[in-house]
């Protein structure tokens, strides 16, 4: 019986142990983890996937693109993809630093609490990597989306680029940059929010106690940062569905570890789907359907 082998390729210095775990976790035969791998050097790594295995063994092997750094991962696998050809090729995921994962479970979350394709949805923090990939997910869904920064020109730089990656579909809700530079910013910007999604940088609070409980239509708010202080103050990291205090009738909070547990079935079950076929390329939009189907017990 052919061994299902999966690569992991990593641009930082160590291999991810996270990501190592996961793996060996998702039934797979042999782990071969490769550190300090750069756009350069990535296609005869490729080849060495590619052209030792036929037919359907091809199909017993599989690559992860992983590390810290998820713009060099964006790279690697647009090296990875460019170096097959026809059906000599393996199936790829890329979730450097948990990113696609993360937003598709944080995504799948707020999903489950409202209807997201007439939901106004603000993301807090929204040019970072998983803020970007929250953002173009619930703009795909339908919703309509405030993206924050500090710079309103940074967040209409991240909405232009998100547009233009959605452009072509037709249900995908418009996008609106803002400064979030100020409490009253923040208040003006929550005041019309079903949804809120903390994405911002571990341990900067983005939002307090009160902008949440004057947010009177909230329905679900989600903070992704699992560092003190909260990016949303009053919840907590371990929060799943719980009601918020002090807000709206009905209004939940998730914390990082409360979404954590669709996040790591999510990344089990799209390491596992690697090995269905020799031709999938998993990446945001490809992970997040797949968490909508992630059993939510």
């Amino acid at each position: 019986m052919t061994k299902r082998i999966l690569f992991q390729l990593d641009s930082d210095p160590h291999i991810c142990s996270f990501d190592s775990v996961v793996a060996i976790d998702s039934d797979i035969d042999h782990l071969v983890p490769v550190a300090n791998v750069q756009p350069a050097n990535v296609e005869s790594l490729v080849h060495g996937t590619m052209f030792t295995r036929g037919g359907d063994d091809l199909k017993e092997t599989a690559i992860f693109i992983g590390g810290s750094d998820v713009s060099i991962a964006e790279e690697l696998l647009r090296g990875v993809t460019d170096t097959f050809f026809g059906p000599v090729r393996v199936s790829v995921m890329m979730d450097a630093n948990g990113c696609n994962t993360t937003a598709a479970a944080a995504v799948v979350c707020a999903g489950r609490h409202l209807n997201l394709a007439s939901a106004n949805a603000v993301v807090l923090g929204g040019t970072g990597p998983v803020g970007q990939r929250v953002a173009r997910l619930l703009a795909g869904d339908g919703a309509a989306v405030t993206l924050t920064s500090r710079s309103v020109d940074r967040a209409r730089l991240v909405c232009e680029r998100i547009s233009q990656q959605l452009d072509g579909i037709d249900q995908a809700g418009e996008l609106t940059p803002a400064a979030a530079d100020s409490d009253e910013a923040i208040e003006r910007i929550l005041s019309d929010a079903q949804v809120v999604i903390a994405c911002g940088a571990a341990g900067v609070q983005l939002a307090s106690k009160a902008n949440l409980s004057n947010a009177s239509k909230l329905s679900v708010a989600i903070d992704l940062n699992a560092v003190p202080p909260a990016g949303i103050e009053g919840i907590e990291a371990f929060d799943k569905a719980k009601a918020i205090e002090g807000g709206s009738d009905d209004a939940v909070g998730y914390g990082a570890i409360g979404v954590g547990g669709l996040k790591m079935k999510t990344h089990k079950a799209a390491i596992r789907s690697l090995f269905e076929s020799n031709d999938k390329v998993l990446n945001a939009t490809e992970i997040y359907a797949l968490a909508k189907n992630v059993d939510a017990s």
